[in-house]
């Protein structure tokens, strides 16, 4: 049995665990391909120098992984892939007010760290990108709709200044429709009250462009956290 074949008993690591990581990798490489018979019991225990228990460990962990079945008498055979779904959230699948209320609470979870994140990195380029979005937000007071499409961009130019891609692709993924006016803003124009609520809503917009323009990290996760729980209460009134 060559050295390197050897379980390395001396890592601290459990040998069933190290086991399982060497036969995931065959499997995933496509050394063992799906419906082909994992080695036998006798073959791996020979194969890596290890105890019987230590092989059944491993192959209990294989199948609770989802990646092999066992069949009594028969040994154990490799399962095909999932295929991997990406992450989407469509429009039609935010169809109640609590479906509105969650995904508002995902994205204080999400952006706040997102606006420091931004602040900490962000280029003098990235900030004049969330600075124009924040702009055209301000001029939107006539046209609801336009105002969807600026304060999207706004929140997605602050993921792409936060430097991680998987916060930009994520908010990418969801898209205008996690801007969530109300019905009625959207159909009719907006009232005194909604003139009220574009400045006050325009404020807090801006106290996040000023936090991470100031570089403030802890100042831009508050700043959002405190706007996106705004708009949490706002959508609850009446």
């Amino acid at each position: 049995m060559p050295p390197d074949q050897k379980l390395d008993r001396d890592t601290g690591r459990g040998l069933a665990h190290e086991l399982v990581e060497r036969l995931k990798a065959r499997i995933l490489a496509g050394e063992i391909a799906p419906g082909q018979k994992l080695p036998t019991e006798s073959s791996l225990v020979e194969e890596f120098g290890v105890s019987r228990t230590v092989v059944r460990e491993a192959i209990s962990r294989l199948q609770a992984a989802g990646l092999v079945e066992t069949f009594q008498g028969r040994g154990s055979f490799v399962l095909a892939l999932p295929a991997s779904a990406g992450f989407s959230v469509e429009a039609a699948q935010i169809r109640t007010h609590r479906d509105v209320l969650d995904m508002i609470d995902f994205r204080i979870g999400v952006e706040t760290e997102a606006a420091g994140l931004a602040a900490e990195r962000r280029t003098d380029l990235r900030l004049k990108a969330i600075e124009r979005a924040l702009v055209d937000l301000s001029r939107a007071g006539e046209h609801p709709s336009g105002a969807v499409e600026a304060d999207f961009r706004f929140h997605h130019e602050i993921a792409l200044a936060s430097g991680n891609r998987f916060y930009s692709d994520l908010l990418a993924s969801l898209g205008p429709m996690m801007i969530m006016l109300p019905r009625t803003r959207l159909e009719h124009g907006y009232t005194v009250s909604d003139a009220t609520h574009v400045t006050r809503v325009t404020l807090e917009h801006e106290n996040v462009y000023r936090a991470i323009a100031d570089q403030d990290a802890a100042a831009a996760r508050a700043a959002m956290r405190l706007h996106l729980s705004n708009s949490r209460a706002r959508l609850q009134r009446p």
